[in-house]
């Protein structure tokens, strides 16, 4: 099947978004270093953040969750990029010391934006399938570009909707959250190992003189930016997914992406 012209243009641009390179590649270039610089900036960063970020993930989870209302994801094309370049200037004015705050509260601001692309792409955020969906974004955004990169989008998809169902089976005679439940806690720990990289590529960005320069607000501008970025992939393959089928555009994501040698990809369900 082929898509067409406008549709097909948009399957290469998801493509694109998805298949760019990864957030420390985009600040190793700025920085003008190798990419293990920024790796190895902070050394056991990764563990150090664990608990921060896991927190953060689980206040996303339930803000999805709780707002029945359309006030928590309202549009709002310029208040989350800016409150979220505050906060890292603020942030950073304090180091490592205001990530437990700061964290939490640009990680809430950035699924406000992540929220508003969905709707963009006729997502209708009253239901909650399409508001966890925008929590998936956090761990789709670890995309390392290679022969198989097209398999494992739609792998960590597949993951994704599977633990996510999980939770909205969990969630059928409560609107509150249960944090220690086995199905919350499997879908936390996934996010938070794929979100992982990220974040410590970004926190370790900090290290560097010239991106330590460029100032914490400038840090988390980028950041958002990614995530955006990978939210507007995200949600354009959900709309056409909608229009011609999940085993369609797999196939002619697989396609575009040039991943020669990949034979099938997972059918999705949502």
């Amino acid at each position: 099947m082929t898509l067409p012209p406008a549709q097909q243009k948009e399957l290469e641009r998801a493509v694109a978004l998805l298949e760019s390179p990864r957030f420390a590649i985009r600040l190793a270039n700025i920085a003008g270093k190798p990419l293990d610089s920024i790796l190895g900036a902070v050394p056991g960063l990764n563990g150090a953040l664990h608990g921060v970020l896991r927190n953060a993930i689980l206040r996303c989870l339930t803000v999805a969750i709780e707002s029945q209302d359309a006030e928590a994801f309202a549009p709002s094309s310029w208040r989350p990029k800016t409150l979220t370049g505050l906060s890292g200037g603020i942030g950073g004015m304090f180091g490592a010391l205001a990530l437990p705050v700061e964290l939490p509260f640009t990680m809430t601001l950035m699924l406000r934006a992540i929220a508003d692309i969905a709707r963009h792409n006729g997502e209708d955020l009253r239901a909650l399938e399409p508001r966890l969906a925008c929590l998936q974004v956090f761990a789709l955004g670890d995309r390392k570009s290679d022969a198989g990169a097209a398999v494992s989008y739609y792998a960590a998809r597949t993951t994704l909707i599977k633990l996510t169902g999980d939770v909205m089976a969990s969630l059928v005679e409560r609107t509150a959250l249960d944090a220690s439940a086995p199905v919350v806690t499997r879908l936390v720990t996934e996010v938070v190992s794929r979100f992982g990289l990220v974040l410590s590529e970004r926190a370790a960005a900090g290290a560097i003189p010239l991106l330590g320069a460029l100032g914490g607000a400038t840090l988390n501008v980028m950041f958002m930016d990614h995530f955006e970025r990978v939210a507007q992939a995200h949600f354009t393959l959900r709309w056409l997914e909608r229009v011609y089928g999940s085993e369609v555009i797999a196939e002619l994501y697989r396609v575009a992406a040039g991943g020669a040698g990949v034979r099938s990809l997972p059918a999705l369900s949502g």
